[in-house]
């Protein structure tokens, strides 16, 4: 196998060639798709007593179903029994890296190293069980409440809960199993391929709005959408690079030598992710879905008619400026809260200190630490603002060309983020294997 590109050919097609030809990587890429495979199938398994026509009617009505769905990969919309899709773990992740700097005992474990990362690891694990149950119970009765669901009997309602939490274990289950075997994060994975799953119906859509004759707004459409995904590579993969120097002392033949060496921290523009648009999108749905329980005839004067109408992504103008306004805000304000609390659970001025290593003119320990914590805090506005505008793209592009499809900005970036890591591990799989074949 040949370790250089062939001439003219993209680099990410000679990557899949050379993985290809590898029996091990082949392997690995065909358990990944295998396991997307049985994803697919278990969305596809329905609980009794669902009518799937009202629910379908009840998602154009309720936005946040939709985002629930984005981490279900469309199981959700059929009410299967993988139907919370990975979503209870990914809510305790998110609470168990908010309390490790709060809780003493979970910052120790988190400082043991790999042993205490397995630990917590453990402990989200148990966490999801009755965070499962409680979104199983939730989402039953609010269908119910609807008359989406028919099921009376507690005993088949318990049956459906339990249903619904091993179908979120069994996911998790492949996650770990396409990261041990396959390429890539599997928990990432599961979500990618749900998304990906979602996008024919939504291409399907986009041209049915465009049959009237807006061809030139769907062409425009498309633009704006290749714009977004150039964006989010862009930002995926800034960073800003912090020098440092390491000094240390290494014995050899009975005397003391001094070894110094540099490298640099890179410390990542979006250092939140998606993670602000998810609680920025829960926040300013709430109300709304709060506001259907008391809401009364669309002709009658009613509070909660109001705030529903506020608060829904495709509320008519000059409305829909606040819910999407309120969104671009509240996107910021979570990507500096998310982002200091993963900094400074990170520690990396403790991290230097400990092994040796400074920046240069700046003393280690807490001027260390004041440094990183300004560096991260001015970078950190420009992956907030990205974020921001981003949330808005989907509001953008629909009032711009006037198709009436909104894709997820999350889904996007969760889909670039997700190939670009996978390619990452796939190009260090391929480096490793060339290096141990010239040792050989």
């Amino acid at each position: 196998m040949s370790s250089r590109p062939t001439p003219g050919r993209p680099r990410l097609i000679q990557a899949m060639i050379d993985a290809f030809s590898l029996p091990d990587l082949r392997r690995r890429i065909l358990f990944t798709l295998g396991m997307l495979i049985v994803f697919r199938l278990v969305a596809h398994v329905p609980l009794p007593g669902v009518n799937l026509s009202a629910l379908d009617q009840l998602f154009q009505n309720v936005p946040l179903l939709g985002m629930l769905d984005l981490f279900s990969g469309g199981a959700l919309r059929n009410f299967s029994i993988a139907a919370m899709g990975v979503y209870p773990y990914i809510t305790a992740s998110i609470i168990m890296t908010i309390l490790t700097p709060v809780i003493p005992q979970l910052q120790a474990l988190s400082m043991e190293g790999e042993a205490g990362r397995n630990k917590i690891n453990t402990i989200t694990h148990w966490l999801t069980i009755p965070l499962a149950a409680l979104e199983a119970y939730g989402q039953i009765t609010y269908l119910r409440s609807q008359g989406i669901v028919s099921v009376t009997s507690g005993f088949t309602i318990t049956t459906m809960v339990f249903s619904m939490i091993a179908g979120t274990v069994f996911l998790m289950w492949l996650g770990e199993l396409i990261t041990e075997r396959g390429i890539g994060n599997g928990i990432s994975i599961i979500i990618f391929g749900g998304i990906i799953a979602g996008y024919p119906q939504t291409i399907g859509r986009a041209f049915l709005a465009a049959e009237g004759g807006n061809y030139f707004g769907l062409i425009f459409y498309i633009l704006i959408l290749l714009a977004t995904v150039v964006l989010i590579v862009y930002f995926t993969e800034a960073h800003r690079r912090i020098p440092v120097q390491y000094a240390k002392s290494v014995f050899r033949g009975g005397r003391m030598y001094r070894q110094s060496g540099s490298t640099h921290i890179p410390l990542r523009v979006n250092t939140a992710g998606m993670i602000p648009l998810i609680f920025a999108m829960s926040v300013v749905l709430f109300p709304g879905i709060i506001a259907t329980y008391f809401m009364g005839p669309a002709d009658a004067p009613n509070f909660a008619n109001t705030i529903y109408n506020w608060f829904r992504p495709d509320a008519s103008l000059p409305v829909g400026f606040f819910y999407w306004g309120l969104y671009f805000l509240l996107t910021i304000g979570f990507a500096f809260f998310y982002t200091m609390v993963v900094f400074q659970q990170q520690d990396l001025a403790g991290v230097l200190q400990k092994q040796g290593g400074f920046i240069p003119g700046i003393r280690p320990g807490a001027q260390t630490k004041k440094y990183l914590d300004s560096v991260i805090s001015h970078i950190t506005w420009a992956g907030a603002i990205y974020l921001g505008v981003v949330a808005l793209v989907p509001f953008i592009a629909q009032h711009i060309t006037g198709i009436a499809v909104q894709f997820s900005s999350m889904g996007l970036i969760i889909v670039v983020g997700v190939v670009l890591d996978t390619m990452k591990q796939l190009e260090a799989q391929l480096v490793m294997r060339r290096y141990e074949g010239f040792i050989k």
